[in-house]
């Protein structure tokens, strides 16, 4: 509730300060896909931040899940602020986990039941992305379109 008692349908979590141990958006965002949950809006209206909407739509057991998820991240962060392990490391950096990761062998420095199974994750119908961690940055520079050529439209037109 705003100092005016109004209440939003979307707030900003502030993830500026975790850069400080190497914790991006990105890695925040990212961790919660291994939760079953879409990545929030990244970095806008305010850059580093992730905008959420725990809207009516969802149930009670849904925000409750999500919140375990983002106390489980902040755990995760923790961990790198202690020095327990590096942000490079950390199942956040790693995230988010596929299949490949839970059947491949397994050489990172934390449990791979952590990494694939966070607390608030699925066990059964569990989403899992079809690729591991994107360079979001390279992929908006650089565009690749799929369509077929502008000129094929004009033909088909015709």
């Amino acid at each position: 509730m705003g100092n005016k008692g109004r209440v939003a349908h979307e707030c900003i979590l502030d993830t500026r300060p975790f850069a400080e141990v190497g914790v991006t958006v990105d890695d925040i965002a990212k961790r919660l896909i291994d939760n079953g949950f879409h990545a929030p809006t990244m970095s806008w209206p305010v850059a580093g931040t992730l905008m959420v909407e725990p809207t009516e739509s969802e149930t009670k057991a849904e925000i409750d899940r999500f919140i375990t998820a983002l106390m489980a991240i902040r755990a995760e962060i923790e961990a790198v602020e202690k020095g327990e392990i590096s942000a490079e490391d950390s199942p956040l950096r790693h995230a988010p986990h596929t299949v490949e990761d839970l059947v491949a062998d397994w050489t990172r420095k934390y449990p791979r039941e952590q990494g694939c199974f966070p607390p608030g994750a699925f066990r059964v119908d569990k989403y899992w992305p079809p690729v591991g961690r994107v360079d979001n940055v390279h992929g908006d520079r650089n565009l690749i379109c799929i369509c077929p050529p502008v000129e094929s439209y004009a033909q088909a037109a015709e």
